[in-house]
């Protein structure tokens, strides 16, 4: 698990692709301090493993399943990188639940300044991810905790401070540009159970989403809620 703050921007080294899988080898500095074979690493917003490493760099892998949800296929010699380990029990948690599980990529349309904000108008490819985003909720952009600002029925904004800017790769980012995106966990969650219906079929127990919620506003008054 992680918290969607950078601890620095690291760069790629090389990367090797066969069809679907790629090898990356990536510089850095703070993550690899008491770093060891299997540990977890957040690149831009991807949980990867740590398959080896040296003084200055480590290497992880990326499957198809994540070669085809996020922006790490187009990543090139020279590309600064967010990096985050994962994080200690014991440690502050600054940002929100980030999983390292990107929910799919988005482009951005807008970067433009507010006083001294800039502020990310920012599009999923996939718009089913929108039902996740809600104002003043959490999202995580190439591995950055943030907070949506402003939620359209396509799109949604989100304010970046001279800090954040500063300390991560999204300094390199305008219009045009693919970034990862992974919604808030616990919305999912809710959205998934809500959505779920246990059924029997010949004695076996199994699971089927259902066509829409039966949470009503007349349910929740029955049980108290209202």
């Amino acid at each position: 698990m992680f918290t969607g703050l950078i601890e620095e921007i690291g760069t790629l080294k090389r990367s090797y692709k066969q069809g679907e899988a790629m090898l990356l080898v990536i510089e850095a500095e703070r993550v690899l301090q008491g770093v060891a074979i299997g540990d977890s690493i957040s690149v831009n917003g991807v949980c990867l493993t740590v398959t080896e490493f040296d003084a200055r760099s480590f290497t992880v892998d990326v499957m198809p399943q994540t070669y085809r949800h996020s922006n790490l296929k187009d990543v090139r010699p020279g590309e600064p990188l967010n990096l985050e380990r994962a994080m200690l029990a014991g440690g502050r948690f600054g940002g929100h639940i980030v999983q390292g599980h990107a929910d799919g990529t988005g482009e951005i349309v807008s970067r433009r300044a507010d006083a001294n904000a800039v502020v990310f108008t920012i599009r999923p490819h996939d718009g089913r991810l929108m039902r996740y985003v809600i104002p003043q909720g959490s999202v995580t952009i190439d591995g950055i905790s943030l907070t949506v600002a402003v939620a359209e029925r396509d799109s949604f904004a989100v304010s970046i401070i001279p800090h954040t800017l500063k300390e991560t790769a999204l300094q390199h980012k305008n219009a045009g540009s693919v970034i990862n995106i992974e919604c808030d966990v616990l919305g999912k969650y809710v959205d998934h159970l809500l959505r779920y219906k246990d059924s029997c079929d010949d004695g076996e127990r199994t699971g089927k989403p259902e066509s829409g919620s039966k949470l009503t506003a007349a349910f929740l008054a029955e049980n108290g809620f209202l």
